[in-house]
C-alpha cells in the first residue's frame, strides 16, 4: 500500500467527485481511478459507493477517511521531525524549482541579486510544478519558486505562507522557419490540414494553462497532437527538429529566436506567468538565519524594484 493513495482517497472524500480529484492530484482520472481500486484490493473491501451520484463513501471507507487524516498527519509531521537531522548545512538555503524555471531563471535572477543581498549558498531541487509544491507544503525544502497564473493558483493558503512576486514569463508558440524565414506551420491551421503539435503533458503545469487558453481562444486553433511531455526543454529540441509547433517560455528560446533557429508561429497566442517565491511563516523545521536574512533582504529589494518609476 503507497501512501499516495491514502492522499488519493482523501481527496476523493472530500471532492466527492473522480474528475475533480484526478485534476487536484494532478494525474488522469483513469489512473486516478486505478489507484482508488488498488486501495479497495488493499483494504479487502469497497471504499466508495459507486451507485451514488455525487460519490459518497461506504461505512467501511468512512472508517478509513478518518484513520487516513491521523495517519498523514503523523507521517508528515515524523517527515519534519526527521529531515531537521539532514546534512545540510543550516547556512544553505534549499530551493524548489520547476524544471524550466530552474534552466532559464535561477542563474539569471540569482546573478541579478549580487550586491543587493548577503551572498548565500544555495541547493536547488528541480522537478515538475507539482513536486516543487508538495516539497513546500511537506517542509521539504526552505522556498518555492514557481509560476502562478490566476485561473490556476498554487494551492498554498496565504495565512501560512509568505510569497514575493519575483517576475512573470511569457509562453508563446514558436516553429522552425522555412527557407525563406517565415513560420513553417503557422497558427490557427485549418480543420482539413491541423498543424503538428508538440504540446505539455495534461497534468503539466505549462499543459493546463495553454489548454485553457486555446479553449478561450478569440478563433479555433486546429491542433493535431504528435508528441507530448512535462519538459519545455524536450518540446523546444523537438521544434528546433521541425517537428512542430510548441509554446514556449521566451526565456527558454532567446538565443534561438535571436539567431532565427526559431521563429513565432503566430501572434496574440500568448500567456502571460507570474513567477513568485514562497515560504513557511512558520516552519516546523528547525529555524536557519541565513535563510530569515535572505527573505528579509529580498523583500526590501523587490519593494525598492518595484518603488522605480518604469523606464
Amino acid at each position: 500500500m503507497e501512501t499516495k493513495w491514502l492522499e488519493d482517497f482523501v481527496s476523493l472524500a472530500e471532492t466527492r467527485s473522480f474528475s475533480r480529484s484526478a485534476q487536484l492530484r494532478h494525474v488522469t482520472q483513469p489512473a486516478f481511478s486505478r489507484r482508488i481500486q488498488s486501495l479497495e484490493a488493499w483494504a479487502g473491501t469497497d471504499l466508495v459507493d459507486r451507485t451514488s451520484y455525487p460519490t459518497r463513501l461506504t461505512a467501511a471507507g468512512q472508517v478509513l477517511y478518518e484513520q487516513s487524516l491521523e495517519l498523514l498527519r503523523s507521517l508528515q509531521t515524523t517527515r519534519s521531525m526527521v529531515r531537521a537531522y539532514r546534512t545540510t548545512g543550516q547556512d544553505t538555503i534549499e530551493f524548489a524549482v520547476p524544471h524550466t524555471l530552474a534552466f532559464t531563471f535561477f542563474p539569471g535572477w540569482l546573478s541579478g541579486l549580487r550586491g543587493h543581498i548577503t551572498p548565500i549558498k544555495s541547493k536547488l531541487m528541480a522537478s515538475n510544478v507539482h513536486d516543487a509544491v508538495l516539497r513546500m507544503v511537506e517542509s521539504s525544502c526552505d522556498v518555492l519558486i514557481s509560476y502562478h497564473l490566476a485561473n490556476q493558483p498554487i494551492p498554498l493558503d496565504t495565512t501560512h505562507y509568505e510569497m514575493l512576486q519575483l517576475g512573470n514569463e511569457v509562453l508563446s508558440p514558436y516553429v522552425r522557419p522555412n527557407a525563406q524565414g517565415a513560420p513553417k506551420h503557422a497558427l490557427p491551421g485549418t480543420a482539413a490540414s491541423p498543424l503538428p503539435y508538440l504540446a505539455y503533458s495534461d497534468v503539466a503545469y505549462m499543459g493546463r494553462a495553454v489548454e485553457q487558453m486555446l479553449k478561450q481562444g478569440r478563433e479555433p486553433v486546429f491542433l493535431n497532437r504528435i508528441y507530448e511531455t512535462d519538459m519545455a526543454e524536450s518540446l523546444k529540441a523537438m521544434a528546433l527538429e521541425g517537428h512542430g509547433v510548441a509554446f514556449l517560455p521566451e526565456s527558454a528560446v532567446r538565443n534561438e529566436v535571436r539567431t532565427g533557429r526559431l521563429v513565432r508561429a503566430g501572434e496574440g497566442y500568448e500567456i502571460v506567468l507570474d513567477i513568485r517565491i514562497y515560504r513557511e511563516r512558520k516552519s516546523p523545521r528547525k529555524p536557519k538565519p541565513a535563510l530569515e536574512v535572505f527573505w528579509n533582504e529580498l523583500r526590501a529589494h523587490q519593494e525598492a524594484l518595484n518603488e522605480q518609476p518604469p523606464a
